[in-house]
């Protein structure tokens, strides 16, 4: 469909400007040969509504003949000829017109008609090379935009798989630990060993049940890092403790999915495990203004040697956060003598209100 025929406002703009061409069309008219103003409207209205839609049809010119599909020669000769082929025709049609006319008493003498036919051909030739030009914009607007928009939908697709594989990482050390962890309590304590599976099972099923979704409760996000701690008590026994604080009305803004949980096993491979003694994960979440932060805080040991894989995982946030909104989230990073701590802001875009 011509894209002016799309929209009733498009049609009444476009009959607007066609309105004018014909009073300027009646006014040549007169100037050319004097006669009442009445007869050169009855003459050029009709003509003018008819040229109007037939000028239309350069939209498909163009589009069969795009610019530089053809040598430049061959190109203008496309065009010339639609231009006088569909000013001959509105010539033949305004002879018909005018012939009717004149059997009302209405029109110019033989003579001035021929003049009069002579105009309305010359003026054809030019509105429909007008009308060529037109579209030709029209097309080359239109293809800018599709560009644009093909950009835009690479650059979602780009990110959204970009997401997809971040959110999918889950390390590979975490699982084959608990796998060893499962299978040396199997002959000294089976009791551990089923209780370490059921919470494996558990924890999979949760992190691929939130990873699905775009937006999560903070609160189901918090019980999935509690989920991964529980296994990893199971495995470290007394030397790890949990603390967290948080507010029912914090836990029910909705942030984007697994991006607490690396940041707690982080803490807990990095710090706790570093440490003989072990010592406790702290996680804080609090609200301020649009804002949701929190807060992961564990110990660690300064003299340890580095573990491998040490900031893949804080890594893999920020480069989440980078995708997910740059201007707006963050993640702040502080050490003292032997406290790490990690920081993740998010902004809060609603809240789930499943719970109220």
């Amino acid at each position: 469909m011509h894209p002016l025929l799309a929209g009733r406002r498009r049609i009444v703009l476009y009959l607007g400007v066609w309105a004018g061409i014909g009073v300027v069309l009646g006014a040549l008219l007169v100037l050319a040969a004097p006669r009442p103003v009445s007869d050169a409207a009855i003459f050029v209205g009709p003509l003018t509504l008819i040229y109007a839609f037939a000028c239309l049809s350069a939209w498909w010119v163009c589009r069969s003949h795009p610019l530089g599909s053809a040598q430049p020669f061959r190109l203008g000769g496309v065009l010339a000829g639609a231009a006088l082929q569909t000013s001959a025709v509105w010539t033949v049609v305004a002879a018909g017109w005018a012939a009717l006319l004149r059997t009302r008493g209405i029109g110019a003498e033989s003579g001035r008609m021929t003049r009069d036919l002579a105009l309305v051909f010359v003026a054809g030739v030019v509105l429909y090379a007008q009308s060529l030009a037109a579209h030709y914009m029209v097309l080359a607007f239109e293809s800018a935009r599709a560009a644009e928009r093909r950009l835009l939908e690479s650059q979602v697709a780009a990110r959204e798989a970009e997401l997809k594989a971040l959110r999918a990482q889950l390390n590979p050390h975490f699982l084959f630990n608990s796998l060893n962890s499962i299978s040396a309590l199997v002959g000294s304590d089976p009791e551990s060993a089923r209780r370490m599976c059921q919470l494996l099972g558990d924890f999979l099923r949760s992190s691929l049940a939130l990873g699905a979704r775009a937006r999560v409760p903070l609160g189901e996000e918090l019980a999935l890092a509690e989920r991964y701690l529980a296994i990893e008590r199971v495995r470290f026994g007394p030397r790890l403790t949990v603390e967290r604080a948080s507010e029912p009305a914090v836990e029910r803004c909705l942030v984007p999915p697994l991006l607490v949980q690396p940041l707690v096993e982080n803490a807990v491979k990095h710090g706790v495990a570093g440490r003989v003694e072990g010592g406790t994960v702290r996680i804080a979440a609090r609200r301020r203004g649009g804002y949701v932060e929190v807060t992961v805080e564990n110990p660690f040991d300064p003299e340890a040697p580095v573990r491998g894989g040490a900031g893949l995982g804080l890594d893999n946030v920020r480069r989440r956060l980078e995708t997910l909104d740059p201007q707006s989230a963050g993640l702040d990073i502080s050490r003292d003598e032997d406290r790490f701590r990690v920081t993740l802001r998010l902004p809060v875009l609603q809240e789930d209100r499943g719970e109220a």
